[in-house]
């Protein structure tokens, strides 16, 4: 993949996001906010390919990817005024479609076409598939990071606005019941896994979902990243006082500095 075709995919996401503003207040906030999202994933994704040291041709492999990844976000809006994917269609499927319909690889070699496919299929697994082989495992690791990098920029800036300042989709309509979170999302985030999507109930269960992926960070330089950015904290900031929690908080954030 050359410089010249990854300016073509910036070139065409610009053209192809734009008609989605055209819309009342709410939505084009929300819309707005992916746009930022995609464009903060970019760069999250650039500083991932430095820091592990991707050749030049990998590197636009991986811009491409973070590019896409998130396509189908606008149309999955569009239609069902949501972001929550159990209440729509998977968002990934949906970058797919946008994909091939738009034609938007089919100058590029058809095995890096295939990389940044699977790599935007995946994106958003709750887990890797065990089929998955090196070197679409890359990318796909690489996204999954860059993604989870930005969510939580969007969290920290999210929670310094008042409620009727935020974009609502961002919070997928979860109540924000100050002083409440689920048990169970607890103990899975007490237990070293990831809590499921599922099991939440409210916006500081989200915020416990958040943290936990601390534990399916990939690389060493994510969590430097993340470390140095200090989300976490920031987010743990805004949950119930309770020491359940914070020891649940507390054995996430060491494995930022193991």
């Amino acid at each position: 993949m050359n410089t010249s075709q990854l300016d073509d995919l910036c070139t065409w996401f610009d053209a192809y996001v734009e008609p989605f503003l055209a819309t009342d207040d709410e939505g084009a906030k929300n819309i707005q906010l992916k746009i930022e999202h995609t464009r903060k994933v970019c760069d999250a994704m650039s500083l991932l390919s430095a820091g592990e040291q991707l050749s030049e041709n990998e590197s636009r492999i991986a811009s491409a990817v973070a590019l896409l990844h998130d396509v189908g976000r606008f149309p999955q809006y569009r239609r069902w005024r949501t972001f929550r994917d159990s209440d729509s269609d998977n968002h990934a499927r949906l970058a797919i479609d946008v994909i091939r319909r738009e034609n938007i690889l089919e100058r590029i070699d058809p095995a890096e076409q295939l990389l940044i496919e699977e790599a935007v299929r995946f994106h958003n697994q709750l887990a890797m598939p065990p089929r998955i082989q090196s070197p679409t495992r890359q990318y796909i690791n690489l996204i999954r990071d860059a993604d989870k990098l930005d969510i939580w920029r969007i969290f920290v800036e999210l929670l310094t606005q008042p409620p009727e300042k935020r974009a609502s989709a961002a919070t997928l309509g979860l109540p924000d019941l100050p002083g409440t979170a689920t048990d169970e999302c607890i103990a899975t985030l007490s237990s070293g896994a990831i809590v499921h999507l599922d099991t939440i109930r409210c916006f500081n269960d989200f915020k416990l979902l958040q943290i936990s992926w601390i534990y399916d960070l990939t690389t060493a330089t994510s969590r430097r990243i993340l470390r140095e950015r200090g989300y976490i904290p920031l987010l743990a900031t805004s949950l119930p006082e309770r020491s359940d929690i914070s020891a649940a908080v507390s054995k996430a954030m060491s494995v930022l500095s193991a």
